[in-house]
Formats: structure tokens, sequence, C-alpha cells
């Protein structure tokens, strides 16, 4: 079976996504429940009315293109998110959601009804760039997994609740209940790879199997602050000092375990910042990833003993909280299955991998059987205007998501 993705109309449909947002030439600024936003997602909801499907919105935002089955049962749902980093580029989340409209447009065409049903969804927000505490906030919804609080304790950096800003696109945030779905059967994200696996092999397409579990902390060691030449370094309390010892410690945990082990220290903070100080505090972040179950436990596990032994020495108060801690996710034997037969049979060259970022499909599997295909990244680039998926490598990874699909639908 060869299934027949139009390049023009992919290649068309980035760039008139592009265009919402546009940042520089080819850079992306499209933050949640903005006018980029709502344009977007317009947009978004005019393909999928022209693709022959029944579209609606839900309580967050999240736009729907539904191509009814035949029978009753669950959902085979695909897509991905519309929000961008400040900036980012075209196609990171972006692809994903005209993949989900491109596939479901080419399935009707050449097949027909469906047997289960076949949903598209592009869902508001993933990146947290608007609102940090917010991640994931469209597949959230459709988890049951917002609290009530939320919407006025989460807040951007001009202090507007996601609430207010929920409210200004007409939205009521007391009906983000109503999004919570439970009849998806089975999720397909498709994703650009965001990291340099495919094109160092080669090849146009992952199969993903394996989301890396996440674990944001941030951490804030206290000293005590001095004269940078009056105090002898004998009996300094210097948390800078402490910090840089963390820093090598904890990244020296991911060194030798291996890959794909991977731990990044990304913002810090020191109080007091001056060249002539002994600083009184550092507050900074600590990004730790695996996606083996075991294997994270004892990672997050060792770099938690490092930091406490570290401290202790060196007269230190420490102490930390995990705004984000997202175990790993194992994608579903069957559904990695599928992905693979598609790109067999329609002799699309392809890997099995893990993903070292994090994904809405990492919610979903908490209501449904998922996974992931990949489609390569020029130069492994993301979260950056520089980022770049050819139409060809894009084609590819749609097949193969159309044909997964298909299996799983038709």
């Amino acid at each position: 079976m060869t299934i027949d993705v139009d390049a023009n109309l992919v290649e068309r449909y980035v760039l008139e996504l592009a265009r919402y947002g546009a940042h520089g030439d080819t850079g992306v600024w499209r933050i949640v429940y903005s006018p980029e936003w709502v344009a977007a997602q317009d947009q978004v909801a005019s393909w999928l009315e022209e693709a022959g499907l029944d579209v609606r919105r839900d309580a967050v935002g999240n736009v729907w293109g539904r191509l009814a089955g035949a029978t009753d049962g669950s959902a085979v749902v695909s897509g991905s998110h519309v929000d961008s980093q400040t900036p980012g580029g075209r196609y990171d989340g972006a692809l994903g959601v005209i993949a989900a409209i491109v596939a479901l447009r080419t399935l009707r065409e050449q097949f027909g009804a469906p047997k289960r049903t076949l949903e598209a969804v592009s869902l508001c927000e993933e990146e947290a760039s608007r609102f940090h505490a917010t991640n994931f906030w469209g597949s959230r919804a459709i988890i049951g997994d917002i609290r009530a609080d939320e919407t006025e304790t989460i807040r951007d950096r001009d202090g507007v609740s996601i609430g207010e800003a929920m409210r200004s696109v007409g939205l009521d945030p007391q009906q983000i209940p109503a999004a919570a779905r439970d009849d998806i059967g089975h999720w397909i994200e498709l994703h650009i790879e965001q990291g340099p696996v495919l094109e160092e092999e080669g090849l146009p397409v992952g199969v993903v199997d394996a989301i890396t579990a996440i674990r944001h902390y941030v951490i804030e060691l206290t000293g005590r602050s001095d004269h940078a030449g009056a105090r002898p370094m004998k009996g300094r309390l210097d948390p800078l000092a402490g910090f840089a010892e963390i820093a090598t410690a904890v990244i020296g945990v991911a060194l030798e375990a291996g890959p794909p082990a991977v731990t990044t220290i990304g913002r810090v903070h020191v109080e007091p910042n001056l060249p002539s100080a002994v600083p009184d505090r550092v507050t900074f972040t600590l990004d730790s990833r695996h996606p083996d179950p075991e294997a994270v436990a004892a990672q997050h596990a060792r770099q938690e003993e490092l930091m406490r032994r570290i401290a202790e020495r060196r007269g230190l108060e420490i102490s930390w909280h995990t705004p984000i801690d997202l175990p790993p996710c194992l994608c579903d034997p069957d559904v990695v299955g599928a992905l693979q037969r598609a790109a067999e049979e329609q002799q699309i060259p392809y890997r099995r991998m893990h993903s070292g970022a994090g994904h809405d499909t990492q919610n979903i599997a908490r209501k449904a059987k998922v996974a992931m295909v990949f489609a390569r990244s020029k130069d492994g680039r993301s979260h950056t205007p520089a980022e770049f998926t050819s139409v060809e490598d894009a084609v590819a990874a749609i097949r193969v998501l159309a044909g997964a699909l298909y299996e799983l639908a038709y």
C-alpha cells in the first residue's frame, strides 16, 4: 500500500502557519492566548474544515478536527502544539499539527470513511514560553490534570494570570474540566527530532519507543557574603564555589552513565552579583533526563546525594523544589509496531529511537496507547529560528504517520 502525500500542500501549510508570529526571516514568536496564537488557531480550524473534518474548540482552546468512524468506540488521534519558543522556529510543534491535518485529509481522500473515528488536534500550549509554570496546558486539560487554582496563580512576566489570558480570547477558565477526554484509544504525535541522530545516520524518519523522564530542579545554595579581599579563603562560606563543585559533580554523573543520560544546568542567579564580594546565595536550575525508569531513579538519587554532601562539607545550606517531574514514557508496542510496518511497507528508511525531549504524548499516555514519529532535523537544531526540516523528510514522516493511522482506524 502506498499513501500519497501532497508535498506542495505540506510546504504551503508550513509557510502559511509561520506567518502568524513571524520573527525575523525564519523565526516564530507565538505564545499562548496572544493575537498571533488566535490567528494561527483560526487558520488551523480553516484547514481542518477544508480537509472535510468536523471542527470544534474545547475549553482551553485546543482545536479538534473529527473524521467520524463507522463503528462506536475510542478515537485514534494525532496532533501536536501550535505555540512556540520566544523565538522558536517554524517546525517545532507546528509540523505535528500540519502532519495530522494532512494525514487525515489524505486518508479521507484516498480511502474514504474509517471504521474507527480519527481526530487531528492543534494543542493550545506546550512550551511554557509565556507562563513558565504551565508546560503542557493543552494535553493536561485533555487528561483532566489542571487544578482550579492554577488559572489565577500561574502568571506571566507582566503579572497577567493564565485565567485572565484565557478570558481575553473568549475562553472561560471555569469550563476547563469540560476539556477532559476519556475516549481516546490511540495517540500518535509527529514531531521534528530536535537532535542530530537521524541526520548523523542519514535517515529521514525515527519511530519513537520511549520518551525521556524530565526532572527540573530549582536549587538554592546559601552561604555568607564577605569582602573579596579581606576575607581569607579559609573560613569562607562561598556558595558560588560550592555551585561550581556541584555543577561538575552532577554533570559528571551523566557523563559516567553514558548515553542516553543527560544533565544540564541552564540558569544561574548570583546574589549579590558583584565582582568584589563573596556571594550570599546562588540559585540555579538542574535538568536531569533518562528514558529508562530504573536508570533515571538511580541518576536522580546519586545527583541529590552529591549536592547534599558537597553543601554539607562546605558549610552551605541547600534546598530545592522540582516544578517539573515527568516520569519516562514507554510507548505502546502495538503502536510502535504499526509505525514500523507503515515505514517498511512504504519503503521509508527509519530507526527506532528514544526522545530526549519531553512531549505532550507523555501526558496522553496516562489515558491512551501512544507512540511518536520523528522527522529529521537539519544540524539537529530546535528551539531556534534556525531549525529546519526539509519538505521531503516531512512528507516521509507524514506517510509513516498516515500508514499507522490507516492500520489502527481502517
